[in-house]
């Protein structure tokens, strides 16, 4: 007789895999990660979600997108604590993952080699247009890479990455609409050199 986990397994192959959902604010990153793992809900695929712990600006336990659409994760501090959850899981998704440690790389390749589905979603760059975290060496060895865009609030065009519109140098600063604007390369380049654009 073939147990309930023994007779999914049989059903539905695992194949391992990791996907990079990346971009700047407001690029619908989390609404891209979402809409993936609701999928995989709806295909009735064990479905676990992490968020960074540090991250509670809509929610302490939700992912929640900036259009408000949201999906029950794990928060945590440590990339490592991601193997704790996911023994019996077909499908991971990490939000926010320029957050977390190093660590996440090489977490990821061990998910994908044990048969899991990853989907990780976070900003390929921080304010300055510096790779931000993890997130480029993920983007190296994945085997798909979605790069999504905002809508440049200068001039239309599309976004390149998320500038800051207050005075702090921090590298991580948590923030919505009221700390960052998404802008095109040339509208960003005239906000660094004379803080106004067109």
């Amino acid at each position: 007789m073939i147990s309930g986990s023994e007779e999914h397994i049989f059903q539905f192959p695992r194949k391992g895999r990791i996907e990079v959902v990346c971009g700047s604010m407001f690029s619908g990153k989390t609404e891209e990660l979402i809409r993936r793992l609701k999928r995989a809900q709806f295909a009735r695929q064990r479905v676990e979600i992490f968020k960074p712990a540090m991250d509670s600006r809509y929610s302490e336990e939700m992912v929640v997108s900036h259009d408000k659409n949201q999906i029950p994760s794990t928060p945590i501090d440590t990339s490592a604590s991601i193997l704790l959850f996911t023994s019996e899981i077909d499908v991971v998704g990490i939000d926010e993952a320029q957050f977390f440690d190093e660590g996440l790389v090489d977490v990821c390749n061990q998910l994908a080699a044990d048969g899991i589905r990853v989907i990780v979603a976070g900003l390929d760059m921080d304010y300055k247009g510096v790779p931000f975290g993890p997130i480029p060496h993920l983007m190296a060895i994945a085997d798909e890479v979605t790069k999504v865009h905002a809508i440049c609030v200068g001039c239309g065009q599309l976004a390149y990455l998320s500038h800051r519109t207050v005075a702090d140098d921090k590298r991580v600063l948590l923030g919505e609409q009221t700390l960052y604007e998404p802008l095109c390369r040339s509208c960003y380049a005239k906000a660094e050199n004379t803080n106004q654009y067109e």
